[in-house]
Order: structure tokens, then sequence, then C-alpha cells
């Protein structure tokens, strides 16, 4: 039997993986900080509770598997570059070496497309330069530079980079937009929304994941994202429709509305980071051909398609909401964005 250890396996792409791991007839054991919180799980993963900085817990995590899945995180929402750096390269580092002298087949590190930035060229292919945007896209890159250096020490290392994924016991930012739409209110757009941007259902990234397991795609870095997509406009409405809401999309200025949200940022009075403002106005996409044609992998789901899909489990789980954190599994503190929604 597989066993596929998952680093962040309390974390909203960690639960999904797990499941279809289980699903699969392979064994899972999983490290967070945070409990699993799911009693069908827990039936089934061997839980490790501990850091992804600490050498002992992650040597737990990889003792005996086959495939490590380093999936914990530090999201832009933390407050400092030195938080969010600590578990995305330092905590990577830790558990790379860890893999590495336990013999492990193969390392998955999720990364993200913020690696990236802001390019102006579409759509981005997996050798365009990196060029993180903040203290996230940063980490992220550095992440995969050791990613590199542990490849020519001779472990095999897959890198994924989603785009923003999204799907059932996702909230984080997404609960802010699903909140207003419930409420009707106005839904402020970076600029005219005419720009397209690529989102991806979890249930697709998982199902690339666990391709690239077996797949001869050791030492590739490989973008995934939804097969199809439309303007933030077209997809925002289709979802305000699909939720029979009062909203309209409110156009608003992107340079005010950059400065506004940088000063609020700087004052940790925003749960949106540099990452979020800089790029939503912009065309953003990455080409997945490369994971297509390497894991025989095709996206089912389109942004719209998930986008409704998170909405409705959104409403069906709105009274079990836990207070706010910093995951993608619980609310964010909406802090001044709170004082617009009430005008909007």
């Amino acid at each position: 039997m597989t066993l596929v250890s998952i680093s962040g396996g309390a974390g909203f792409l960690g639960l999904h993986l797990a499941r279809r791991v289980l699903s699969d007839g392979g064994a899972v054991r999983t490290l967070d900080v945070a409990p699993l919180d799911d009693v069908e799980l827990e039936r089934g993963v061997e839980e490790v509770r501990g850091d992804i900085r600490s050498e002992q817990d992650v040597r737990t995590l990889v003792s005996g598997a086959d495939v490590v899945v380093h999936a914990a995180a530090a999201l832009p929402i933390q407050s400092s570059r030195e938080a969010i750096r600590s578990v995305n390269v330092e905590g990577t580092a830790n558990l790379l070496a860890a893999a590495l002298g336990a013999g492990v087949r193969r390392v998955v590190l999720i990364s993200s497309t913020a690696v990236y930035g802001v390019p102006e060229r579409h759509p981005i292919h997996e050798t365009d330069p990196l060029v993180g945007v903040g203290w996230y896209g940063e980490s992220k890159i550095e992440a995969e530079l050791l990613a590199g250096e542990f490849g020519r020490r001779g472990l095999d290392v897959v890198i994924i980079r989603p785009k923003t994924f999204i799907g059932p016991e996702r909230l984080g930012v997404f609960e802010i937009l699903f909140d207003w739409i419930r409420e009707g209110r106005r839904i402020p757009i970076l600029g005219d929304g005419g720009n397209l941007y690529q989102l991806l259902a979890v249930e697709d990234l998982v199902d690339a994941v666990a391709r690239s397991f077996t797949a001869p795609v050791g030492g590739e870095a490989l973008n995934v994202g939804a097969g199809v997509f439309a303007t933030v406009r077209d997809d925002l409405q289709a979802l305000i429709d699909h939720a029979g809401s009062g909203s309209r999309l409110w156009p608003v200025p992107v340079k005010p509305a950059e400065l506004s949200l940088r000063a609020l940022e700087l004052a940790r009075l925003s749960p949106l980071a540099e990452w979020h403002y800089k790029t939503a106005h912009k065309d953003s996409f990455v080409s997945i051909e490369k994971a297509q044609e390497l894991l025989d992998w095709e996206p089912l789901l389109s942004n719209a398609e998930t986008l409704c899909a998170t909405y409705d489990w959104y409403l069906e789980h709105l009274d079990a909401m836990r207070g706010a954190g910093t995951t993608h599994r619980v609310p964010w503190n909406q802090q001044a964005l709170g004082l617009l929604k009430r005008v909007s």
C-alpha cells in the first residue's frame, strides 16, 4: 500500500487530497499544527500534530513514506515577512532534508502562480521569469529554489504551481465575497472587470497532484488551472445570477484603490495582501498544456461552475462557520472592508 504523507494535512487542500488518496486505496499520514477536525478522516488517517519547522515532527511525517506532498504554507494574510518565510522557506528546507534522508521516492511541492508576479504576457508558461509579488510570492520562489538544490542532491521533486483554487470548505478571502453577495451588497471590482482571471477547482488540483505521484515528471514544474474561464466581470455576474442576489458589480478606479488598500495593509486593517490587489485587475492565466500532456490530466470545472458550487456549500454550512482566522478553512476578519460593506 502506498503511503502518502501530507504536510498541512488539516488545510483546505490537505483534506481533499487525503480523501482522494484513501479512496484510491492508499494510506495517509498528515502533519499540521491544527487538528483535522473531520470525523471520517480521523478514522482513516495517521494524524501527527506538529510544526513543519520542527526536525523531529517532519522526520515522523516522512518516515516510511513513498510520496510526500508539501502543502503546508503561511498565507499572504500573515502579519510579517518573517512569519511567512519561516514556514514557506525554512519549513520547506526542513522537510526536503528529512525526505532526502528518509529515501522518499518523490516529493510534490505545492507552489503557486504567485511566483510569476504580474507578467504582461499571457498565457504564462513554466519557463517564464519568476518575479514574486509581496512576501508570499518571494517565499514561494525561495522554496522552489530549495527544491532545485535538493533535486541536484538526488531528491525527486515535482513542483505544482496552481492558480487560486476553490471548492467546498474554502473560505478565507472568498467568504468575504460570498457574504457580500448573500446580503445583496455592491461588489467592488478594480477597473472594469474586463480582465481574464483563471481560477481552479480543488478537485481538479487534487487530480493533478495524485497523477504526479507516478507520472514521469521528476524535476519538472507544472502549471495547473481551469481550462474554461471568462473575465472577472462575467464570472462574478454568473455567480450573482446563480445566487439570485441583488448585488451589482461596482467598478472602482484602480490607482486610488491600490493606494488605499496598500495603506490599510500596512496598518494591518485589511485582510487583502499586495498579491490580491496588484493582480485583481490584470489578466492572469497560465498555460496548462505541459500538465495536460505529462500528467494526462484535464480540468473538468470552469471558473463559474466552481464559484457557484463553492457558494452553495457556503450557504449550506453558514450556521457552522467558525471564528475568523488566517487559513483558507475559516473566514477572514473583514476589518476595514467591513466598513465599506455597510455603505455598499
